[in-house]
């Protein structure tokens, strides 16, 4: 396998970034709104990692996968909406009759998930007992076992969707397996007419798309396990203890699985080092909705700082100019929580980081007057909070 060199990404690899940039491109001209989406999707397509899609019904989750899954060439696709009463033949196929008169119990896995590059189980939370455990073997391990019949899988990834988080303890094991998480909601109204274009202009689409066949990605794959992390690991690890600090939960063996994340996004930059800005996938690593403006304040707070000259990837400088409005209702809400009394120390805690993130958010509002007057209120809050103390 060719080699990456400090510093050097030879012409061959660049070659094959750029065609998995113009693929991730495509999507996104195709999608309005859904750059975050796309890139990270094409995070997890290099990282080897499954990636799991939140949102209502109606909001592209689908379609964006399909459109991805016809850009890599020579792929097999394999789509399913899952229910309570879905049984494993449906994912996996059904026994091989001919085989089975013989007594052999073999599974014809002919258009089959075990054969598919591409893998999207939508309302994957209804999954039942039946197939839980076959399905965590697939997605942790890429195999397919079957009584005594096991098999690799040729999965470059997974992603799994639904409208809402599980509550059943057996389901969060299956929610763990996804190491990147998506918030995937309406567009914005006032891009409303351009969605109404793009999705008018889809439909018609006659124009030759870019692709890229598995064994590209497969060698974007191996040369991103390649790529020098020392720059960074002890802000990583720092991270790491601050997110427990915090109360999110980042087990030993998902901080391992970061790694590949980080070093993703450094190729995707045709780096061979990791910087601080690639730690921007740390955003995506939440549990529950709660968690994701608590993650976004820390790792955009260290973000900020990383004043590096190298190319660092769009979604690290990508914070959406916050609604000076919005926040200082974000800023009463607070305060009203805090002053409900008989709060837990885990609930003072997550009002205390959420308040963080609001003081972060709040710079970068434009103008200076709505700046001060949610800073003061901020400032307010803190000297109740410390009043308990």
């Amino acid at each position: 396998m060719e080699r990456i060199y400090r510093g050097y990404i030879s012409n061959a690899t660049m070659n094959t970034i750029d065609k998995l940039n113009r693929v991730l491109q495509f999507v996104k001209d195709s999608f309005v709104g859904k750059n975050d989406i796309v890139d990270l999707l094409g995070i997890s397509l290099i990282a080897r990692e499954n990636a799991f899609l939140l949102g209502p019904p109606g909001t592209a989750k689908s379609a964006i996968i399909r459109q991805l899954s016809d850009c890599i060439e020579g792929g097999r696709n394999f789509e399913y909406l899952l229910t309570r009463f879905t049984e494993p033949n449906e994912i996996f196929g059904p026994f091989d009759i001919r085989k089975l008169k013989e007594g052999e119990l073999i599974t014809n896995t002919e258009g089959m998930m075990p054969e598919a590059s591409m893998v999207f189980l939508d309302e994957i939370f209804n999954a039942n007992s039946a197939i839980l455990n076959s399905l965590l073997m697939a997605l942790n391990e890429r195999l397919f076992r079957r009584g005594k019949e096991t098999r690799k899988l040729p999965a470059l990834m997974f992603v799994g969707a639904s409208n809402v988080l599980p509550e059943d303890e057996a389901l969060n094991a299956l929610l763990d397996r996804f190491l990147i998480r998506i918030r995937c909601d309406y567009v914005d109204t006032d891009l409303l007419e351009e969605v109404l274009l793009a999705g008018w202009n889809m439909e018609r689409q006659s124009a030759e798309k870019p692709v890229i066949t598995p064994q590209e990605i497969i060698e974007l794959q191996q040369r991103s396990r390649q790529v020098d992390l020392s720059p960074i690991r002890k802000q990583f690890v720092d991270v790491v203890h601050n997110l427990r600090n915090t109360g999110i939960k980042v087990s030993d063996r998902r901080a391992v699985k970061i790694q590949n994340l980080l070093a993703a996004s450094a190729l995707m930059c045709n780096r061979t080092e990791a910087i601080k800005s690639d730690l921007w996938v740390l955003k995506y690593i939440w549990d529950t909705e709660e968690q994701i403006e608590i993650l976004a304040g820390i790792i955009d707070a260290i973000i900020e700082k990383d004043t590096t000259a190298q190319q660092v990837h769009p979604q690290a400088r990508y914070n959406k100019t916050p609604n000076a409005e919005e926040l200082i209702k974000e800023v009463q809400l607070l305060a009203s929580r805090w002053h409900s009394g008989n709060l837990s120390f885990e609930e003072q805690n997550v009002i205390k980081d959420k308040l963080r993130y609001v003081q972060t958010r709040c710079n970068w509002i434009k103008k200076n007057e709505h700046k001060e007057h949610i800073r003061a209120e901020i400032e307010q809050l803190w000297k109740k909070m410390l009043e308990v103390v």
